[in-house]
């Protein structure tokens, strides 16, 4: 450096640059001299652990932002504690004020031995106390601030201050025997490690005020869906015209003489459409819930109305009530002709399915399940004309046997309430619809349903009737459509076969089709 500096130099100037240079050359090996002594080092010598680190502009960059994540500085704790800068929101509550890092409150994360916690949990849930999580463990667990106790515990020093992983005298199971049988010879009286212990109670009962108000629960329950059996309402009926048999001594039930064609087996070539309003029957108070004819012939109509009645009318004739059937508290639901119609079914509200004789008026037997029967049918073969299956608002389908008065057989598979029973297959099986937006078919006899048909687009089928030939079903949907099921074999939709553009939906919309399968129509 000292070359750089006098390069150029006049040679007048050498004597004073030599001397220049001894004089550095001195200071220079100043420095490197030893040093004796050790303390000389430390006065001159001091360690900063955090220097100052000045800025490399103007900006100051060492504000603190409350929410900031991330600092690039080393501040000192005067920094870090400073009240924040800028105006305060006035309309801020105490709450809001606090520091929060969730919407509840301020979370601390903590750390702790999974054995820790979980010996504290179950000397808790063993014993009734544990160690408080907030403060200093202390030596003694049963005495002292430092403890945890439950409720339900008065003395929780009874294990001593240890916890389920140390041994101790006594524990509270340990005072509890066990009634013990284990001779395998003692069939009846064989415990094993089911016998419990002694004095244990396997069912617990309410008691006080939590008793009465189940108890309060229950009776309402119990009036609500009781049926009253200590005063049955008398069956009786009345026949509304003179005589009950012609001038020849035939019963009013017979086919009319005068009308020909009611002896007739086969149905005519060609049906039409009705033109004009021919007849109407009047004598129920309120609305008519199902119309059946009488069987074969049909020279006479079931009616069952929601004025708890059932009415038997003339279609020939006079055309009026020949016999009304009084024997249900609440509204009847359906009814249903046996094959000769000698029988008749009629299924209420009131939860009774009755039985009567057509002719005399009398009610043969009444069954009842404690479900209120939504439709009733017999089966049509001549053979088990004595058996009956209902469908009832608790999803099942039962038997009934009209001799003997019990339960024949129940079919359990429904989902909701069963509404329709059709006998299909020469009598072999029946199709059911229910509230659960399907259809079932069944072989007689057999609880287990052979096809299951549900479609998401499917609605409820309230009605459903079979075709004269037997081969189709015509099912009223609740979503304003007829709809068509095969009613062999597949049991399929025939989706060619689906009449829209009238309102059907309601349960006593019914369907029927013409002898000779050319006309379909819904009404009641």
């Amino acid at each position: 450096m000292l070359n750089i500096k006098n390069y150029g130099s006049s040679s007048e100037d050498d004597e004073d640059t030599e001397c220049n240079k001894e004089h550095s050359n001195e200071k220079l090996l100043s420095h490197l001299k030893p040093v004796d002594s050790h303390l000389s080092i430390a006065k001159k010598m001091q360690i900063c652990a955090a220097p100052v680190v000045m800025p490399t502009n103007n900006d100051d960059t060492r504000v603190l932002i409350p929410n900031n994540q991330e600092l690039t500085h080393n501040p000192k704790y005067e920094e870090l504690f400073a009240p924040i800068y800028g105006p305060e929101n006035p309309f801020q509550t105490q709450q809001m004020k606090a520091n929060k890092n969730i919407l509840s409150g301020y979370v601390e994360k903590a750390h702790i031995s999974e054995f820790q916690f979980e010996n504290q949990r179950r000397t808790f849930t063993s014993y009734g106390f544990a160690i408080d999580p907030s403060t200093e463990p202390i030596a003694d667990i049963g005495k002292g601030d430092g403890v945890v106790v439950s409720e339900m515990v008065v003395q929780p020093v009874e294990a001593e201050g240890k916890t389920v992983f140390e041994s101790i005298k006594k524990r509270p199971l340990d005072k509890k025997k066990r009634n013990k049988n284990d001779n395998p010879s003692d069939i009846e009286g064989f415990l094993g490690p089911w016998g419990g212990y002694v004095g244990e109670k396997r069912v617990m009962k309410p008691e006080g005020d939590e008793a009465k108000e189940l108890e309060e629960i229950v009776a309402k329950r119990q009036k609500k869906g009781r049926v009253d059996d200590d005063k049955p309402l008398e069956e009786k009926s009345i026949f509304h015209i003179d005589k009950d048999t012609d001038y020849q001594g035939r019963s009013w039930i017979e086919p009319p003489r005068s009308e020909t064609q009611l002896r007739s087996d086969t149905p005519p070539a060609k049906c039409f459409l009705p033109k004009s309003h021919i007849f109407t029957w009047k004598g129920h108070t309120k609305g008519v819930a199902a119309v059946r004819w009488f069987p074969n012939t049909a020279h006479l109509m079931l009616s069952a109305g929601m004025d708890c009645r059932v009415k038997i009318w003339e279609v020939y004739g006079s055309r009026r009530c020949v016999r009304t059937y009084f024997g249900h508290r609440q509204a009847v639901r359906d009814v249903n002709f046996d094959n000769d119609g000698k029988r008749f079914l009629s299924a209420a509200y009131d939860r009774y399915i009755k039985l009567w004789d057509t002719e005399t008026g009398a009610c043969i037997s009444r069954f009842t399940s404690r479900k209120v029967p939504y439709c009733a049918k017999f089966n049509p073969d001549p053979e088990k004309q004595h058996l009956f299956v209902a469908g009832t608002s608790d999803k099942k389908i039962i038997c009934w046997d009209t001799r003997t008065g019990e339960v024949a057989q129940e079919y359990d598979r429904h989902l909701g309430a069963v509404n329709t029973i059709t006998f299909v297959d020469d009598n072999r099986r029946f199709v059911t619809t229910s509230d659960d937006k399907s259809l079932r078919v069944w072989e007689w006899d057999i609880p287990v349903d052979m096809k299951y048909i549900a479609d998401p687009t499917m609605h409820s089928l309230p009605a459903v009737t079979s075709a004269p030939n037997g081969k189709w079903l015509a099912c009223q949907s609740m979503d304003n459509k007829v709809v068509v099921f095969s009613a062999l074999n597949r049991f399929k939709m025939n989706r060619k076969k689906t009449f829209t553009g009238h309102m059907v939906a309601g349960y006593a919309c019914c369907v029927d089709f013409a002898p000779d399968m050319r006309l379909r129509s819904p009404g009641l």
